[in-house]
């Protein structure tokens, strides 16, 4: 399972007070208690109005990049804001994210042909994110092809068919499951990814439902997930149904964690 830490994000209250103060100190606790958590990519996103973005983002990443080693998830919606910043990242990292809106292949995909770079791709167009599994899977299929044709292999791309919130749309985690089943079967390489919150927003007791979203996505073939490292209930769940599916060996992942007290309850001083 790839773990993308999804803390530095303007999106996210906390985050976003410290972007807009400069906090480099709130920021660089982030992106080390991410990576000490496990983090295998650090997701980079200001967050901001757009005329500041650009320069933001630029700040973030110097930032980050100078407290962490880990590779870099640039974050953005404007695919030319991720083309300006992208010579700014030292190490091959994750792009997020194309689509098949506007021209963001066009942009992306030549930017990371002849690179060991990954990239998100979102299974929406210029009509919006789509309900079925099969415009979903219609949508991630043309993503793919499209990526081929620049010699981008279909293992480093991150499909996310873009779960919509249940409280919304009651099947939600039926159609995103199948979506995954659909794009696998074409596509056995390819990765899949998916934000964490989306499917509980509108619900209470949101943390149980976005558990067994981690748990019942990743028994489809989810590969990767954007998420907080250190909610401890989070990275336990990840290890836990590793092991269920037999992709831990000998449950050592889980044990060295619960070992060096990762996972598992929390002793009260």
């Amino acid at each position: 399972m790839i773990i993308i830490g999804e803390k530095i994000n303007g999106a996210i209250p906390s985050a976003a007070a410290a972007i807009e103060s400069r906090d480099e100190g709130f920021i660089r606790r982030l992106a080390r208690i991410q990576t000490e958590a496990g983090a295998q990519y650090l997701d980079v996103c200001a967050g901001t109005a757009q005329e500041k973005e650009l320069d933001t983002l630029k700040w973030l990443l110097e930032v980050v990049q100078d407290e962490s080693d880990l590779p870099i998830c640039i974050d953005s919606p404007d695919a030319d804001i991720l083309k300006e910043v992208f010579p700014l990242v030292k190490k091959p990292g994750i792009i997020n994210s194309v689509s098949g809106e506007g021209n963001k292949c066009d942009v992306i995909y030549p930017l990371i042909r002849d690179t060991d770079w990954k990239v998100v791709a979102l299974t929406c167009d210029d009509n919006g994110i789509p309900y079925t599994a099969d415009k979903k899977a219609e949508i991630a299929f043309s993503l793919i092809e499209k990526a081929g044709a620049h010699g981008i292999s279909p293992e480093r791309i991150l499909v996310d068919p873009l779960v919509m919130a249940v409280s919304a749309v009651n099947d939600s985690m039926v159609v995103f499951m199948e979506s995954i089943r659909r794009i696998k079967e074409k596509y056995p390489t390819v990765l899949t990814t998916s934000g964490l919150s989306n499917i509980s927003f509108g619900m209470p007791y949101r943390k149980v439902i976005n558990l067994n979203f981690l748990a019942l996505a990743m028994s489809v073939g989810m590969d990767s997930a954007i998420i907080d490292p250190t909610n401890r209930d989070v990275y336990a769940t990840v290890l836990a149904v590793d092991v269920l599916m037999d992709h831990d060996r000998c449950c050592r992942k889980y044990n060295k964690a619960y070992r060096s007290k990762k996972i598992g309850p929390v002793k009260e001083k």
